[in-house]
């Protein structure tokens, strides 16, 4: 039960990220691109084995294998993924944002005559 929600939360950012990004708007691509970020976190993610009560680091008693402890590699990928994605995001936004104010507007498919006509309007 727990692969299959991990799966369709996987499926579903993944779909609403590839729709999004494909939008006219720069807003929407920036969101679209986010959700692919949480996406591929999670698929990283699940990558390592989805493991519940397991700790990531060896007790005494146990035996050190992978069997009985989570893989702390995926979980350091993922945090590491995470603080990227945030700065990229930020980055992403703050160009949105220029590009907005100094074009008047946030779409992204400007024709071509009109990209020329700078002095008409």
């Amino acid at each position: 039960m727990t692969a299959w929600l991990f799966a369709s939360a996987i499926g579903i950012f993944t779909t609403c990220g590839v729709w999004l990004v494909l939008r006219a708007r720069t807003f929407d691509v920036v969101l679209g691109l986010a959700l692919l970020s949480y996406a591929v976190n999670l698929f990283i993610f699940a990558m390592g084995r989805l493991t519940f009560g397991a700790p990531a680091f060896v007790e005494q008693g146990v035996p050190p294998t992978l069997a009985h402890y989570a893989d702390p590699l995926p979980q350091a990928l993922v945090l590491t993924a995470i603080v990227i994605s945030f700065a990229m995001t930020a980055l992403a936004l703050t160009l949105a944002l220029k590009g907005r104010f100094v074009n008047q507007g946030d779409a992204c498919d400007a024709d071509v005559q009109e990209a020329g006509d700078e002095g008409t309007r």
